[in-house]
């Protein structure tokens, strides 16, 4: 579960960090309001939730388990615990 979750994130973040990466390359103040004005916020507020919503859909549509598989549950055989696993 965790890694679905860090990948958003890390796709989230990912615009701003690449703006900031632009911002020290061009030698610009990073930390400066000025260099963050409202509308270049925006925009990578908007790309970040557009590469979110592309891997939700990305993610759904191939991570999943292939059409007619059989799902087994984890149980306990012979006194020892057998995960789950899809069939």
């Amino acid at each position: 579960m965790i890694r679905p979750v860090l990948t958003e994130i890390i796709l989230f973040l990912a615009p701003f960090a690449a703006y900031a990466i632009f911002l020290l390359a061009t030698r610009a103040e990073l930390f400066e309001r000025a260099s963050w004005p409202p509308k270049v916020v925006a925009a990578l507020a908007i790309a970040a939730a557009i590469l979110v919503f592309g891997a939700f859909v990305f993610l759904t549509q191939f991570s999943a388990a292939p059409p007619g598989s059989v799902y087994k549950p984890a149980h306990i055989e012979n006194g020892k615990f057998v995960p789950g696993e899809i069939k």
